[in-house]
């Protein structure tokens, strides 16, 4: 279990309007240890996000809370290859996959503020490599491992989105961030 896990599952259940949590729960959904949620929630409790109570721990400041993981997220690439073809043909010849980033945005939540030419998925690296094999040029195929937390998702949650749009570095990610931010300024608030 890493950070990020604690953050994202954190994340994922305030989007369905839950806002406590314990450390306890929170360790055995993810399958690691009590110190390790105790660790994650330190600076996050330091800068105001969160409350400790006697039982658990309250969310506070969602926005605060969602705009440290971002700074602090790690988007992991465990396979990128170079694809010819445009983003919708990427998108379509895609295994079984969670989109991410644009097609995420687009697929789940009807965000196109602007065209995009990669494509980032959540799936198994082995499967999408076999249908984008290594190629020479710019990645524009980028495979992530999915975080504990993804685990039955349909879809990618809109504050994963969002910290995965804030690190991706090109000017149409701010395009689709501005437009998902609207959404969880909604959705949270």
């Amino acid at each position: 279990m890493k950070l990020e896990d604690v953050y994202g599952y954190i994340a994922m259940n305030m989007e369905k309007g839950r806002r406590e949590f314990t450390q306890k729960g929170i360790s055995s959904k993810l399958g690691g240890s009590i110190s390790s949620v105790h660790y994650a929630l330190e600076p996050m409790e330091r800068m105001g996000s969160i409350t400790k109570r006697s039982r658990g721990f309250e969310v506070i400041d969602a926005r605060k809370f969602l705009v440290y993981w971002a700074s602090v997220r790690r988007m992991r690439i465990s396979y990128s290859t170079h694809c010819p073809e445009p983003a919708e043909e990427i998108e379509a010849l895609m295994p079984s996959v969670l989109f991410t980033t644009y097609s995420g945005a687009k697929f789940y939540y009807g965000i196109e503020p602007a065209d995009y030419g990669e494509v980032f998925v959540y799936g198994n690296e082995k499967e999408v490599e076999k249908r984008f094999p290594e190629r020479e040029g710019s990645k524009n195929v980028c495979c992530l491992k999915p975080p504990i937390f993804l685990r039955g998702s349909s879809k990618t949650p809109l504050t994963l989105l969002y910290v995965d749009l804030w690190n991706t570095p090109t000017w149409y990610a701010r395009e689709y961030l501005r437009e998902v931010e609207v959404r969880l300024n909604e959705l949270l608030e």
